[in-house]
């Protein structure tokens, strides 16, 4: 497997423990979701016994080579119920991770009709793009995000296993989980691998998996950034194809993202390398792409490619419901890019809905099959 270097590492490195035989609560996966989900059930439930369990590195998915732009809103668009997940966010990382400072200054959404005429962003890709609005939202640094919140988790009492993948999940009472390490016997589970194990979570059928990219450019000159548009620090998305995301980076380095590699299953993700192949081809398209949005971005060099998975379904479409083989177990899954924010978000709601303290949404259904 060859993903690429991100701008940020993870620091968080958990004390070597032994599998326990029984917990009150499992956490599977080590991401954003399930980090933020174990440790506040053990905010909410200090008497009860929470392990998670991550089979490779905390952060080594998805949440950890996200390119850390944080929206408000689903891929989908808003969901009834939803309530406010970008305040949510903040307030949660508030209070689980102290030593974190969020900002979230807005977005711009840029797009080849209807932009302002005034508009800092003036790039030639496919037409003119030009910013259209500003929505809520940010950027976040992934590799701070994650670790504060495994020693959120450690510090508040949650036992955090790493390299102990699950292989098999006995759905009864106790919900027995099969790991690397032996087996644990857990009351209640939440399942938040997202890109990775599907079938562990039972949407092998309902959601696929993609690879998504990114560059990063060396730190570029101040009035480049300014000739760009980009002086505002505000991170930025097409409303339109082909699609653009990005970001600046507080150094003047700047995030650009696009393109998915679509690939079969779990075992092509983790032999997907970004030097080869349709990944290579697709990164050197898009900084070619770049350097023609602008003439102070003609010459400039890039300094990382990388890239990390993603899961989703049918128009979108993420997945928060009860595993359809019992009642005790939550899965959180399809998040597709719109992960930052509502992993954390969505975490914490998932870990009151285990404790019996919220009910689930009515969106988010997996299908029932006979």
């Amino acid at each position: 497997m060859n993903w690429g270097r991100t701008p940020w590492t993870i620091d968080f490195v958990p004390e070597a423990s032994a599998l326990p035989a029984t917990a009150d609560f499992a956490v599977v996966g080590g991401g954003f979701s399930g980090l933020a989900a174990a440790a506040w059930l053990r905010r909410i439930m200090p008497g009860q016994s929470v392990v998670l369990l991550e089979a490779s590195k905390i952060g080594s998915g998805a949440s950890g080579r996200t390119g850390g732009l944080a929206l408000a809103e689903t891929a989908a668009g808003p969901l009834d119920d939803m309530g406010d997940a970008l305040a949510g966010y903040k307030k949660i990382l508030e209070c689980l991770a102290t030593g974190l400072e969020i900002d979230f200054p807005g977005v711009y959404e840029i797009g080849r009709q209807g932009g302002r005429r005034n508009s800092p962003i003036m790039w030639e890709d496919s037409g003119t793009l030009r910013v259209i609005q500003e929505v809520p939202g940010g950027g976040i640094d992934a590799g701070r995000v994650v670790s504060e919140l495994a020693r959120a988790a450690s510090r508040l009492g949650v036992l955090v296993l790493e390299a102990t993948p699950v292989e098999k999940i006995e759905f009864g009472a106790p919900i027995r989980l099969h790991t690397a390490k032996g087996v644990l016997d857990a009351g209640r589970v939440l399942l938040a691998t997202n890109a990775q194990s599907a079938d562990l979570s039972g949407l092998a059928e309902d959601s696929r998996a993609k690879f998504t990219l990114a560059v990063l450019t060396e730190p570029l000159p101040a009035e480049a950034i300014a000739a760009a548009g980009l002086a505002s620090g505000k991170a930025f998305y097409t409303v339109d194809l082909p699609y653009l995301w990005g970001r600046p980076m507080p150094d003047r380095a700047v995030i650009f993202g696009s393109g998915l590699v679509d690939v079969a299953g779990d075992a092509d993700l983790a032999a997907l390398d970004i030097a080869t192949g349709v990944a290579a081809g697709m990164f050197a398209g898009l900084e070619q792409r770049v350097r023609g949005f602008h003439p102070a971005l003609a010459t400039v060099q890039f300094v990382r490619r990388w890239g990390g998975p993603i899961r989703f379904g049918d128009s979108w479409q993420l997945f928060f419901d009860r595993h359809p083989r019992s009642p005790d177990a939550i899965v959180l899954n399809g998040l597709g890019g719109d992960g930052v924010t509502l992993s954390v978000y969505l975490g914490c709601w998932a870990a009151e809905a285990l404790a019996g303290q919220r009910e689930l949404p009515q969106w988010g259904k997996i299908p029932r099959r006979g």
